[in-house]
């Protein structure tokens, strides 16, 4: 049954007393039928004076039961519901939105996934919100509004603290996500400009996030968030680590430190005490010769140019190549090309799924939750169709390695039987041969005859626009090349003598070693689309005391006045 403000209008034509009397009574009809829980949710607002002309509002049937779980007094806290307008808090239920708080930097018609410091930050409100004693009896609820793109960052958010505080699984958190009438979500797309190509789902987001979890990625309890906001920065580095303790991605450096045109550039020597400190041994570049790499290799770093041309996709010469400069290193292992982002992000997609079995989709949406824009226009398919052969050539290796293994460890068995031990047998033949490093490659160029502005100067210039945040961190300051000691508080400076100018200070950073390889299954990807006159809602059990035995429930919330009145 449908109630237009129409309706509403001829019932206060005839008294507004008795049209107020009468409403109430269907609503307290309706409330009476909910389960327990929902109730107090329900009564909590008043109807009449909320509905505005030309809304509608729909009362649901008063056949109502929970999808998952049982409805128990107290247990169902944590909500997720698309709302028309702000509500109101009540004795009986918080609200609060990140709409506004938690805002995507857009290169050109991308809008998202937030990255990893926001999902960071959101997790630690929404822990707090839960954990507050004002708030112990209260329902919490993340609303967030019908603007498409919002909405589908907001359920990247509360999906993310699911699979990481909740310990649920994608595909049981987008259940969730989309249970009952809501209605499917928003795509993302790529920073390159033009039509879009490829759709990155918000389960794409989940899966990502959740494969990236179980590899050691990333630990809350130990992510400094100023200093991922910091490096971010252009005039920081414009650094991102996509896998800690194994691959950084960077804007490529710049013959001198210096600001042109407003975008700051970075000298090589910039870097050295960064790498140095996270122990990056290796550099590769992408893009044409703008710096001399015996910067890099004096410095005692291995230095590979294995270039191809801006916005398109490796061979597979320069991918298997790419494969095993990474492979063969101990260190970690620094890319860039123009701007870090397309090419940058595709070949380091490869080896995501070589050696962690990520899906393209998986592997696409972590990248650009670290470092948002990666992965361009072609590049996008390029990791779809480059999918299965990484799969088999990763799954070929480890079983090698396995082999190899296991034939060590019967030789080294065989030999104590025999109370012999041979120091210079070697059971395990793991060496791999670096391949040659040419001089030829340094001399690559974009085009022979190419534009002046390649798709990653626009990136890099789009970027460099963005105004500076508030932050604990230091600005990028630079007096002397020294190090001294300093409060938890004062910020590193550090000064580069000689004639290439002054370097960024780098501080060093707190990322966990990555782990082992494990296989992990993606169920489909399906199409998203736009939709209008959602009304959804995400129940998340969530116990303030003990996070690890916390349980996921969904349910469809009636879309009653009573209980969301801005609908």
């Amino acid at each position: 049954m449908k109630m237009t403000a129409t309706s509403v209008d001829i019932l206060r034509q005839r008294s507004n007393i008795t049209s107020i009397r009468v409403i109430n009574r269907v609503v307290e009809e309706v409330c009476a039928a909910l389960p327990q829980p929902l109730r107090g949710f329900a009564q909590d607002h008043s109807v009449c004076d909320q509905w505005t002309e030309g809304e509608e509002y729909s009362f649901p049937s008063l056949s109502v039961t929970p999808v998952v779980g049982e409805w128990q007094e107290g247990g169902e806290r944590l909500y997720f519901a698309t709302l028309r307008s702000k509500p109101k808090s009540t004795p009986n239920t918080h609200y609060f939105c990140t709409d506004d708080e938690f805002l995507y930097e857009n290169f050109y018609a991308d809008f998202g996934p937030l990255n990893l410091a926001m999902l960071y930050r959101y997790c630690c409100k929404l822990n707090k919100k839960l954990k507050s004693f004002t708030l112990t009896r209260k329902r919490i609820v993340h609303y967030t509004s019908f603007d498409q793109k919002k909405r589908s960052n907001a359920a990247v958010l509360i999906g993310g603290y699911a699979l990481i505080y909740l310990k649920k699984t994608p595909e049981e958190a987008y259940r969730a996500l989309i249970s009952g009438s809501n209605a499917s979500y928003l795509p993302f797309r790529d920073a390159s400009f033009g039509n879009c190509t490829y759709s990155l789902t918000v389960l794409d987001c989940l899966q990502g996030i959740r494969k990236a979890l179980q590899h050691g990625f990333f630990n809350f309890e130990t992510f400094d968030v100023d200093e991922y906001e910091h490096y971010e920065r252009v005039e920081n580095g414009d650094l991102n680590w996509i896998v800690p303790g194994k691959f950084v991605a960077f804007s490529g450096p710049h013959p001198k430190t210096k600001i042109e045109n407003g975008y700051p550039l970075h000298a090589p020597e910039a870097y050295f005490p960064y790498f140095r400190k996270h122990n990056v041994t290796t550099v590769v570049r992408l893009n044409k010769k703008i710096y001399d790499s015996k910067r890099f290799t004096d410095a005692g770093f291995d230095h590979y140019d294995l270039f191809f041309l801006d916005g398109s996709t490796p061979s597979d010469i320069i991918t298997r190549r790419f494969l095993h400069v990474c492979e063969s290193t101990d260190g970690a292992v620094a890319v860039h090309c123009k701007a870090g982002l397309g090419r940058t992000g595709s070949l380091i997609g490869c080896y995501l799924m070589k050696h962690y079995r990520f899906t393209a989709g998986e592997a696409i949406a972590w990248i650009r939750i670290c470092r948002p824009g990666s992965v361009i226009g072609p590049q996008q398919h390029f990791l779809e169709e480059k999918q299965a052969t990484m799969w088999l050539l990763g799954d070929s290796q480890r079983s090698q390695k396995a082999k190899l293994e296991e034939r060590a460890v019967s030789h080294l068995i065989s030999s104590m039987d025999d109370l012999t031990f041979n120091p210079a047998h070697n059971y395990v033949n793991s060496a791999h041969k670096r391949i040659s490093r040419s001089s030829s490659s340094d001399h690559l160029q974009e085009t022979a005859d190419g534009p002046a502005l390649t798709q990653g100067d626009k990136l890099r210039a789009l970027k460099s626009r963005r105004p500076p945040r508030p932050a604990t961190t230091g600005a990028l300051r630079v007096e002397e090349m020294k190090m001294h000691s300093r409060s938890a508080s004062q910020p590193l400076r550090l000064s580069m003598g000689g004639a290439q100018g002054p370097a960024s200070p780098l501080k060093s950073s707190k990322f966990p070693a990555s782990s082992a390889s494990a296989a992990a299954k993606r169920i489909g990807r399906s199409p998203s689309s736009s939709a209008t006159n959602m009304r959804s809602l995400y129940s998340l059990t969530s116990s303030s005391t003990d996070r690890s035995r916390a349980t996921l429930s969904s349910t469809t919330l009636p879309t009653i006045p009573s209980a969301l009145h801005s609908l």
